[in-house]
């Protein structure tokens, strides 16, 4: 078991942290959210008034963080991170954020001989509280191989996708798909429905033939036909329209870095953005339905 101190308790970040409480290990957390730190101390967690307090004596940093801004400020500069831990202190980042910005965190923690990865998160609210994330690594082998039996008591898919901002590259080709599998599965059952049919009905025609995908297996978007996911539930939770757009924002950039074709990427982004303009951002993404089926 290792001491371990997890920074950052949203929607993902505090089911993450929780995990790591239930699987024995010694956790002190830190978030700007009060209530977030009681919910984590009230399960066996320890915290600490700052960000600095709570990594002393830390076998192992993992932050969960909105954007790489914040990101660089949590690690980066005088009053980083990366200056006051001792050498050797595994970190693991598995904020959502550009390749760039972690080759760059990346870079500046083996000047001081700390052994960093990026390992952004995929499966959701619901995977982040099953323990099932599928986390997408970037760095090296031997570093992915320390933080490896970590991971497994959040995750239950831990890939190593190759060196530093791999992890990354990875996470916003796959944020980018499902932007587009989620838009387009919300514009056929409000198709379908126009048409008269049921959406429960045409949901699972759909799951058992040749457009099922994890849309319609876990997240539906249609409200009331899935009573776990967040369209059941007024779109509240999950994983807001904002990021979101962040993601979409990250995968433009590098398709215009790299000089890749992306339409069908920037027509998702065009309409998540045009959802998030319409009041929508603190929403679940899945809420893009509305976009089809005005409330």
């Amino acid at each position: 078991m290792a001491a371990i101190t997890f920074i950052g308790l949203g929607n993902m970040g505090g089911p993450m942290a929780s995990n790591l409480v239930k699987a024995g290990h010694d956790v002190t957390v830190f978030d700007l959210s009060e209530d977030a730190v009681a919910a984590l101390v009230s399960e066996g967690a320890k915290t600490a008034e700052t960000a600095h307090e709570a990594a002393k004596g830390a076998e192992c940093v993992i932050t969960m963080l909105p954007a790489g801004k914040h990101v660089e400020a949590v690690y980066l500069g005088e009053d980083g991170l990366l200056a006051a831990l001792p050498k050797d202190t595994l970190v693991i980042d598995s904020s959502t954020v550009s390749p760039e910005t972690a080759r760059g965190v990346a870079e500046q923690a083996a000047a001081r001989d700390i052994p960093f990865l990026d390992a952004p998160v995929s499966g959701g609210v619901a995977g982040a509280k099953a323990g099932t994330l599928t986390f997408i690594c970037g760095g090296a082998e031997d570093t992915f191989a320390q933080a490896k039996p970590i991971l497994e008591a959040v995750g239950k898919n831990i890939f190593h996708a190759g060196d530093h901002g791999a992890g990354q590259v990875a996470k916003i080709c796959n944020n980018m798909l499902l932007a587009i599998l989620m838009a387009g599965t919300s514009e056929a059952l409000a198709l379908g429905v126009k048409n008269g049919l049921d959406p429960a009905v045409l949901s699972e025609v759909m799951k058992q033939s040749s457009g099922g995908n994890w849309a319609l297996n876990v997240y539906n978007p249609w409200p009331g036909v899935m009573e776990t996911a967040p369209a059941s539930r007024g779109y509240e939770g999950g994983f807001l329209v904002n990021l979101m757009n962040k993601d979409l924002g990250l995968a433009f950039d590098n398709a215009v870095k790299n000089h890749a074709s992306i339409p069908m990427g920037a027509l998702a982004r065009n309409l998540f953005q045009l959802h998030a303009g319409q009041g929508n951002g603190t929403l679940d993404f899945s809420s893009i339905q509305r976009l089809y089926k005005p409330e």
